[in-house]
């Protein structure tokens, strides 16, 4: 595949602070190569994982930021038949076997379309987007040829148009980027990118983890990033930062101060070189602590602050592609994010 890029480096008249956050519930711990979970296990891990949904939602509206939810599509099925629904059945089946039937009331860890409709009218705009497909599948999977990877994209966004929504971004399950070409015929104009830096190019490896840690101990400055147009029409924002997990274990090496340490210097970076910072996590990982949502608050603090200041405004992943689309030159100053985004038809 060729590639079409324009890189925006050093072209933002200041910085700019994004969020987004990937929506998947239990959909994305199913994966049959990394030690899945059942739904016990999966509430023993993150208790209150329903919940937090609708805390977060509620964070970001007191605080007036605007995110980019990339929803799972299977999330916005009003019923399903499991692994016997039609619109899984160009999938492997041993992605689907777990997948229970039922809808929201009966099997509410794997439908949610009562909080994606929430989500869909949130003020100030939470922007929604699709992550993965219709189940999570992750795209290098080797039971997975591009048929079956067109059939989960294209349910995954059939799943999103049954709740009025035609999502133009879009992240990659377990960050496992392939088939751009396939993005761009369905009409996602933004996708995010694998944070670059070398413990998330060794992906899930011991070193990947071991530099990890080793960023989190040291507190490094996040990187700043910058638009590219991979295909004609197609932009990448790659992550800046994910949240480190905060489970007991990592919070007993890592003290959860550091996170909001990385955040904020995510943040005087993205600042100072007129760049992106695009801080990426899953809601569940805050019902990983009782302390979660102090966190996110702090960094929300952080956030609104500096935004206050002028340093930075709040854009979602939409937002920013429409604007790389629409004009090739420096974004224009817009007062805290105000601009909007129609992800809705």
């Amino acid at each position: 595949m060729s590639r079409h890029r324009r890189d925006f480096r050093n072209r933002f008249e200041r910085g700019v602070a994004m969020l987004s956050l990937d929506t998947e519930q239990i959909w994305g711990y199913q994966d049959p190569l990394f030690d899945p979970l059942d739904e016990h296990a999966f509430q023993n891990r993150y208790p209150g994982a329903v919940e937090a949904h609708d805390k977060l939602l509620g964070c970001l509206q007191a605080a007036g930021v605007g995110a980019t939810w990339l929803v799972v599509g299977g999330m916005a099925l009003a019923e399903s038949a499991g692994p016997g629904d039609s619109r899984m059945s160009g999938l492997p089946a041993r992605w689907t076997v777990k997948i229970p039937s039922g809808g929201e009331t009966t099997a509410p860890l794997w439908y949610r379309r009562s909080f994606i409709e929430r989500l869909r009218g949130g003020l100030p705009l939470q922007e929604i987007g699709l992550h993965g497909g219709l189940t999570h599948l992750a795209w290098t999977h080797r039971g997975a040829n591009k048929d079956v990877i067109r059939w989960e994209l294209a349910e995954g966004l059939k799943a999103l148009e049954q709740v009025n929504l035609r999502p133009r971004s879009f992240s990659f399950a377990r960050d496992r980027e392939a088939h751009h070409d396939l993005l761009a015929d369905h009409g996602i104009q933004v996708y995010r990118g694998r944070t670059p830096v070398l413990a998330y190019r060794l992906g899930r490896t011991l070193p990947g983890a071991a530099l990890r840690a080793l960023d989190e101990l040291r507190r490094s400055t996040p990187p700043p990033v910058w638009p590219v147009e991979l295909l004609p029409g197609l932009w990448n924002i790659p992550s800046s930062l994910f949240l480190y997990p905060i489970g007991p274990s990592r919070a007993r090496m890592v003290a959860l101060k550091t996170r909001v340490e990385r955040f904020a210097r995510g943040l005087e970076a993205a600042a100072r070189h007129r760049g992106i910072f695009h801080f990426s996590l899953h809601p569940e990982n805050l019902a990983e602590s009782p302390d979660g949502f102090t966190l996110f608050e702090d960094l929300l603090e952080k956030l609104v602050r500096v935004r206050a200041r002028g340093d930075v405004e709040i854009l979602t992943m939409g937002q920013a592609a429409a604007r790389m689309s629409a004009q090739d030159r420096p974004f224009p100053i817009h007062p805290r994010g105000t601009e909007t985004y129609a992800s809705h038809k």
